[in-house]
């Protein structure tokens, strides 16, 4: 089984198909420390598309909007399987009645399978004719979905379900075992319920017709029952049949063979195709569901071959700036390893690094500046963690939303982080508006902050 933060194959191919329709409407996304993370998977250009994918939706909220989905998913299904059993029992009672009158077989027959063997032979043209197309009980389900989910984050992934599926053919297919399977609810509801009520009240049988002559409703008869009685189901016979287009026969064995023809009719023609298909509709949905791969070839994908797959690794500005710009975020890597590691950020030449003698244990990473140092940092610490990491910043440098940025990705490659806010460079004075800024940015990230050297922490983790 999955947890609820390990998506499935599907799931995973699911999101991928999502980000690659959120990019190709509002524009590419900020992906550096996304496409980072992918790279190290050390994947082929699928795994690494998927785990680019999944990071951007755990960041953006993708992710838990389609677990939201899926949750109106689930609910969307029970409530029409509960309208399948609803309905299936109120045609038995339809068609039956409550046993003060006769019951008119063909009438009852027609009330029971009438709107299902019209539905079945459109969803037969359909599939026959038509190219894959959600229909109408799946654009209910779909919109119950949606309706149900209510998630803002959630407004591409049907559309991105809905062509991940058409490009293998598999909307028929996993549509079609919904319709299926909820007329199978609903005619295995009707056969119970008519056998419910065949067993606690009493029913006569009549046929009537103006058009038709006895000689032609008795053949009717006794080829729809010529199946049903293969598998033992009763067939009246032709002097039986013949007397009830007068009047209801009052004697036993006359109501059970005809109770026992409508319940073998109901069961052969109603029951057990929605069975079979909904059988057949689950066995392609499950091998094409297998055969799922992502389109490589499709633009949207082929841009991201040389962010995630380099022929080399490029410097400089590589890309335009993103119409629209994350929120840096910070969160623990509780897969982090071992050790300890010092550094610091953007740091004034004019001071001696490392500031205090290093304890026995604590790696010194030295001043991180440029652009290179902070991709080969993070290279680095992706592959090998720390379990603690300090991070000296300068406080009379303004905290822009790069460094907070760097801040929080490098926050999320160890386990414990703390920030430490240096003293002034000698000769500088301290700014209490750009420190308080510094304290605010800090505490809207969520990292633990202070102006004293955590070294004992650092060395220990302890304070």
């Amino acid at each position: 089984m999955t947890d609820a933060s390990s998506p499935t194959a599907f799931q995973r191919l699911w999101l991928s198909e999502t980000i690659r329709l959120r990019e190709e409407h509002a524009g590419p996304l900020e992906d550096a420390e996304a496409n980072r993370l992918a790279r190290a998977e050390h994947g082929d250009l699928a795994t690494r598309i998927q785990q680019r994918a999944l990071l951007l939706a755990r960041r953006d909220g993708q992710w838990q909007a389609l677990q939201h989905w899926l949750q109106g998913a689930r609910l969307a299904g029970l409530l029409l399987a509960l309208l399948a059993l609803f309905s299936g029992a109120g045609l038995a009672f339809a068609a039956l009645g409550d046993g003060r009158q006769p019951v008119n077989v063909f009438w009852a027959l027609g009330s029971l399978l009438g709107l299902d063997l019209l539905m079945l032979l459109g969803w037969l043209i359909g599939l026959l004719l038509t190219r894959d197309h959600p229909g109408a009980l799946g654009r209910l389900w779909l919109w119950l979905s949606d309706k149900l989910a209510r998630d803002a984050s959630a407004a591409h992934l049907a559309p991105a379900l809905l062509l991940m599926l058409q490009r293998q053919r598999l909307t028929r297919w996993g549509l079609g075992l919904l319709s299926n399977g909820l007329w199978t609810l609903a005619m295995l509801a009707a056969l119970g319920t008519a056998l419910l009520l065949l067993a606690t009240r009493r029913y006569g049988f009549v046929w009537e017709t103006t058009i038709l002559g006895g000689d032609s409703f008795i053949a009717m008869t006794q080829a729809i029952g010529a199946l049903p009685a293969l598998l033992g189901f009763s067939l009246p016979d032709v002097a039986l049949i013949r007397a009830s287009g007068d009047a209801a026969i009052a004697s036993e064995v006359a109501r059970q063979s005809w109770a026992g023809w409508l319940v073998g009719v109901l069961l052969v023609y109603g029951l057990l195709p929605r069975l079979l298909l909904t059988l057949l509709c689950l066995w392609r949905w499950l091998g094409g569901k297998a055969a799922l791969r992502l389109a490589l070839d499709l633009p949207g994908y082929d841009l991201l071959r040389q962010r995630l797959q380099p022929d080399s690794e490029r410097l400089g500005v590589c890309d335009l700036a993103p119409a629209t710009l994350h929120q840096p975020q910070a969160g623990a890597n509780p897969q982090a390893g071992s050790g300890a590691l010092l550094l610091g950020l953007e740091l004034d030449e004019r001071r001696s690094w490392p500031p205090l003698q290093l304890p026995s244990g604590v790696a010194d990473a030295g001043v991180i500046d440029s652009r290179e140092q902070r991709r080969q940092l993070l290279e680095q610490l992706t592959r090998f963690p720390p379990e603690r990491l300090v991070i000296a910043c300068d406080p009379q440098r303004s905290p822009d939303r790069g460094s907070l940025a760097l801040l929080g990705e490098l926050e999320r490659c160890a386990a414990a982080t703390r920030i430490w806010l240096l003293s002034p460079a000698p000769g500088a004075s301290l700014d209490s508006a750009r420190l308080a800024d510094w304290h605010q940015a800090l505490d809207r990230l969520g990292l633990q902050h202070g102006d004293s050297a955590p070294l004992n922490w650092l060395e220990s983790g302890h304070d």
